[in-house]
């Protein structure tokens, strides 16, 4: 059964990118329409429909683009759809991008959780394979999708980063039988500190929790321990980016939006005071110092929050192959250019059925 939203709700806030301001307002659409953004700005005929035969541009954020209208930085607003059982949807904005909020679907998730999802009297319809799909690119990045009859997505990402080492996160949502908003009850969680002696620079264990809690989703035999429950363990979790990486974005015109509010920054290397001062000018910021390896901006909220926010933008990403995906997605070192590259070639393909 296809469902949307029951009521219309509206989100202000700078593109990440951009630094404009977007008022975005999301409206309940019928069965059958799926996901689609209309440019008020330009027409409201300008109409954008989120398919990865639309996408453009996948410079460090996805965007999709109809004639002369385009939207950029969608995947929040996406992913939170996947990971809600959103089918159709009509998202109203008045900018070129995506209002970046904290930096993950967790405003989304929050508002939709309140009112719950509307059914509609229409078969939802899901993707799947007929044989093993395989893709891999140059810089190393390599997807593999194997015929299944539900989703799973085991995603390890690598930055050869002594910060974060090698994270793997294994998702696996609730049969849809459970759905939509199946895993809504818990809470949201916290900021939590680090736990004494834990080592962000050591892959080899999981990132525990201040009672010493295991937050990893992978058991003993390398599969998913249980179903994952989108809206607490992927939603809140918040876009990052490597503090070297600042200056040379801020020269590029990107992150005009970025701010010490909405991003989670890496601190590789050693930093020293005229460069913080730097950073802290850019942002507008004071006080800013590094702590075990992050900037002390945020908290998190997982030892692992770098990997759980890929996994969010995946979902989002793959949510752009327009309909859910029945499958094992065995990911490493994706991004956005990799993921919609993939759906793209799916639906031109004669893969799925």
């Amino acid at each position: 059964m296809q469902h949307t939203i029951k009521q219309s709700y509206t989100f202000c806030g700078k593109g990440l990118h951009t630094g404009v301001i977007a008022n975005m307002t999301l409206h309940p659409a019928e069965a059958g329409s799926g996901i689609r953004f209309v440019r008020t700005d330009i027409s409201t005929d300008a109409i954008v429909p989120a398919l990865a035969t639309n996408v453009g541009p996948t410079n460090r954020s996805t965007t999709i683009c109809s004639g002369d209208a385009s939207v950029s930085t969608l995947e929040h607003l996406m992913s939170a759809c996947a990971g809600l059982g959103i089918d159709n949807l009509l998202v109203e904005i008045d900018a070129p991008e995506v209002p970046i909020l904290d930096g993950s679907a967790k405003p989304y998730v929050e508002a939709i959780m309140a009112d719950g999802l509307l059914a509609q009297d229409a078969p939802r319809k899901c993707l799947r394979l007929r044989e093993p799909f395989h893709y891999e690119d140059e810089s190393g990045a390599i997807i593999d999708i194997l015929p299944a009859e539900s989703l799973k997505i085991d995603l390890t990402v690598d930055f050869n980063s002594k910060v974060l080492g090698v994270q793997r996160f294994v998702y696996s949502p609730p049969p849809e039988s459970s759905a939509p908003c199946p895993h809504n009850t818990g809470a949201l969680p916290q900021p939590l500190p680090l736990r004494a002696g834990y080592s962000f620079g050591s892959p080899s264990r999981a990132p525990l929790s201040p009672d010493g809690d295991s937050y990893s989703s992978i058991d003993d035999n390398g599969g998913c321990k249980s179903y994952t429950d989108y809206a607490t363990q992927i939603a809140p979790c918040r876009t990052f980016c490597f503090f070297h990486e600042l200056e040379f974005l801020a020269s590029k015109g990107l992150i005009k939006g970025g701010d010490t509010e909405n991003a989670i920054v890496v601190v590789e290397h050693p930093v020293d005071p005229a460069t913080l001062k730097r950073m802290q000018s850019l942002f507008g910021v004071g006080d800013l110092e590094v702590h075990e390896g992050y900037l002390n901006n945020l908290q998190l909220y997982f030892p692992d929050e770098i990997v759980r926010h890929k996994m969010l933008d995946i979902l989002g990403d793959f949510a752009l192959l327009g309909a859910p995906l029945l499958g094992t997605i065995i990911a490493r070192k994706t991004g956005h250019r990799i993921n919609t590259a993939v759906c793209k070639s799916l639906l031109e393909s004669d893969l799925l059925y």
